[in-house]
């Protein structure tokens, strides 16, 4: 006869990684926006001091990124149940209670998790877990502009603390990865609404006022702008050679085209994968730059003043 041990193991297995699959499935939507290009930028910005620091910052950057999903989950899951019904609250695998719980558990952790890093590394957690709770407790996320600029923001604070993660000194980041990191939030905020156009109908019915709902047309058309000039900034900050160059402007020419002239739920989910793709490709750049120029050095913006003193000679 079996023993009642010997038959609880499978079930009490069976329950701890149904829990896991449960915390994947909070972050599973921002696996490609958030967990990839944020780890592949850390690597690339570091630069990567070994093969194994890609785990430990993989693992700090997903545990931030669930704190971050859980705060925003508990606080509007009607809307999940519209736009996302696989998460985990309108999918019946946790409560709002319990998530509550967990989101509460979770700053803890992840304040001791990074103190065993530095105190720096601490210190950008609290940071990024204050921003967290005015984005979400403090509703920062009602507006466009306070949405995208907090975003933005917290996804510039993840890749500072996944930098330090992987790369040698685990108190400073390079001039280099801090350059890239203060673009990238530029980047993301002037940009991030691009995932916005797919969820309008779930944004609208909790009373976000996100840009494409604000401004359907006009969001569009800045999107489809915005991504293919920033294209062109990037390759020339990071002196792309000219078939790089010409690869990444073309493409960000197609995905800015796409959110303009494709306007459908299905159009829109598939535009913001290849958004999602295009704002992936950029934060290897700072690889291609470590490679041809070296650590000593770090891009020069100078550039920037340069093309608006022309602008303005041109219209004077």
């Amino acid at each position: 006869m079996i023993s009642l041990p010997m038959m609880t193991k499978p079930f009490q297995l069976r329950r701890i990684f149904s829990d896991l699959y449960t915390l994947f499935l909070f972050t599973q939507s921002d696996i490609r926006i958030a967990l990839l290009p944020v780890t592949l930028f850390s690597v690339a910005a570091a630069p990567l001091a070994s093969p194994i620091r890609v785990l430990e910052t993989t693992f700090w950057i997903w545990l931030h990124l669930l704190q971050c999903n859980v705060a925003n989950q508990i606080k509007a899951p009607d809307e999940d149940e519209i736009n996302k019904p696989s998460r985990p609250i309108p999918a019946g695998r946790i409560t709002v209670e319990d998530a509550t719980t967990l989101r509460r558990a979770l700053v803890p952790i992840c304040l001791l998790y990074s103190a065993l890093y530095s105190v720096e590394l601490m210190q950008i957690s609290l940071t990024l877990i204050l921003f967290t709770m005015w984005y979400n407790e403090r509703d920062g996320d009602k507006h466009s502009f306070s949405k995208n600029f907090l975003t933005a923001v917290m996804y510039g604070i993840s890749e500072l603390g996944g930098t330090l993660v992987a790369g040698h000194d685990r108190t400073q980041v390079s001039p280099t990865g801090r350059i890239a990191a203060e673009v990238t939030v530029a980047v993301f905020a002037s940009t991030l609404h691009a995932q916005d156009f797919k969820d309008a109908d779930g944004d609208r019915s909790t009373g976000r006022r996100t840009f494409p709902i604000a401004y359907p047309v006009a969001s569009r058309f800045a999107t489809g702008l915005a991504i293919p000039l920033w294209s062109i900034f990037l390759t020339l900050m990071w002196q792309l050679d000219l078939l790089c160059a010409t690869a990444f402007v073309g493409y960000g020419c197609y995905v800015g085209a796409r959110f303009m002239f494709y306007r459908t739920v299905q159009d829109d989910k598939l535009s913001c994968k290849h958004y999602c793709a295009w704002f992936s490709i950029h934060h290897l750049f700072p690889a291609y730059w470590y490679y041809y120029h070296g650590t000593n050095q770090y891009p020069d913006l100078a550039f920037v003043e340069n093309m608006l003193t022309d602008i303005v000679g041109i219209i004077a």
